[in-house]
């Protein structure tokens, strides 16, 4: 019987790239959930109504333009989304989340998410314990914001600048962007990033360069975390308490 991946897409500029593709390779049927449109890029507050995440077998959570914390901006879908997740570990849907949705999943939990002393943003190096899980080394970064643990979260990878990898039950948080792409990269400058680089100082045209030699290397590194979700976190056969 066919496998089903809800994976949710918060804006049109973040797609799943990588991480979706290894789940069409491991026999999953995607249904992609995108909840702002471009058209409302601007004026994010829209109103959603989630799927039933009991007509799915995995939930992918994508990052976000916007901030995990942010009630004011987005919270007529925040709050739902957050509400989705519970339903999720409740009925032992695994939960793989991806920097803003790493971020929601501590939330959810009972962990908090704020701004971070500063942002952490291009290639950076990362100490995992748990290389099944999610390998050490070179990972893509791009958040202003970072999560203090749910209670009963268990730390597998950091840096310096932030916690980038827990695991709760049947979900696995990363803070950093598995599924970073070249292409995705100049989405994002396109949509605001590039004038955010060049208040910081920084280049976006030689970031983009970098993602560009990471292509391939960064694709295989994605498959790996899908990997370890699956086999290591998916795989668990109830919901622990």
């Amino acid at each position: 019987m066919t496998q089903r991946v809800l994976i949710v897409q918060h804006d049109h500029c973040s797609p799943p790239g990588a991480v979706a593709e290894r789940f069409r390779e491991r026999g999953y049927e995607e249904t992609l959930f995108q909840i702002v449109p471009e058209a409302d890029f601007e004026n994010p507050g829209v109103e959603v109504e989630f799927p039933d995440v009991r007509g799915f077998d995995a939930i992918v959570v994508m990052g976000s333009y916007w901030s995990a914390w942010d009630d004011d901006l987005i919270g007529s879908w925040l709050r739902p989304e957050m509400e989705m997740l519970r339903e999720a570990d409740e009925a032992g849907v695994p939960v793989l989340g991806i920097c803003f949705g790493g971020q929601l999943l501590a939330r959810t939990h009972g962990g908090s998410v704020a701004r971070a002393p500063e942002p952490e943003i291009g290639f950076v190096e990362v100490t995992s314990e748990r290389e099944e899980l999610a390998p050490g080394g070179r990972w893509f970064a791009w958040h202003y914001d970072r999560w203090q643990l749910p209670p009963q979260g268990v730390e597998f990878a950091r840096n310096a600048m932030a916690s980038q990898g827990f695991i709760l039950r049947k979900n696995l948080a990363v803070q950093f962007h598995p599924e970073l792409s070249s292409d995705m990269l100049t989405g994002w400058c396109d949509n605001g990033g590039r004038e955010m680089l060049a208040g910081m100082g920084r280049s976006a045209d030689d970031l983009i360069a970098q993602a560009r030699d990471w292509d391939e290397r960064g694709r295989e590194r994605a498959h790996a975390v899908v990997d370890g979700f699956l086999d290591n976190v998916a795989s668990q056969e109830a919901r622990a308490t």
